[in-house]
């Protein structure tokens, strides 16, 4: 096994214990027994343990704001909004025990107070917001609104999606697809039977009291 290998094995191990017991309840000792290798040989990759948590948070950090700003970066607000809804769920279904450490948000010398899952959402908050403050000045909106609306958004998904990770079920595929009918459509005009759009989705005219008439 080469270095980067036994480096990508030591986090992948650290990783699951790190889930389960925590940073204080993790040893290097234990790491090492996993792994099958020496104390050493973790020392001599990561300095302690302080020094591979750090290597643990930031890769899963990483990863699900990729996943998350990847989903924002195109197409229309709908689909965008499903897409940020499904890396969410995709990344807690694929990375549970990397979700599991963001949302336990250990503090650490070497990871910091800010290496945690809801500095994470801040900054998914934040794109949604500049995502809302545009679509609100082009419907005739208050955009000074944009950041209660974007928390409201981000908050319902984070919340839903940690309870969906316990139950999984029903698929991830239909979970996005009920929060983005209540996002989007609101209480008042649910679809009864809501389904995932496609990038190609034409949003339809906003409905009025008119419509209603």
């Amino acid at each position: 096994m080469t270095g980067a290998q036994r480096r990508l094995q030591l986090i992948e191990v650290a990783r699951g214990l790190f889930a389960e017991r925590g940073f204080e309840g993790t040893s290097i000792e234990e790491i090492a027994q996993r792994a099958g290798v020496s104390k050493p040989i973790v020392y001599e990759h990561f300095g302690g343990k302080e020094g591979l948590y750090a290597v643990v948070v930031d890769r899963e950090m990483e990863t699900l704001l990729e996943m998350v700003t990847s989903s924002l970066s195109k197409n229309r607000s709908l689909y965008r909004i499903q897409q940020v809804a499904l890396a969410l769920l995709t990344y807690m279904e694929e990375r549970t025990d990397g979700f599991r450490i963001l949302v336990r948000g250990d503090s650490t010398a070497a990871t910091g107070e800010t290496a945690t899952y809801s500095s994470l959402l801040n900054d998914a908050i934040s794109q949604v917001e500049h995502i809302l403050a545009g679509d609100f000045e082009r419907r005739g909106f208050d955009p000074t609104l944009a950041p209660l609306y974007a928390q409201a958004l981000v908050g319902m998904v984070s919340v839903t999606a940690q309870w969906w990770l316990d139950v999984r079920e029903p698929s991830k595929e239909v979970v996005a697809a009920h929060l983005v009918n209540l996002c989007w459509n609101g209480l008042t005009r649910l679809d009864p039977d809501p389904a995932l759009v496609g990038p190609d989705y034409v949003e339809s005219r906003r409905r009025t009291s008119a419509d209603d008439a």
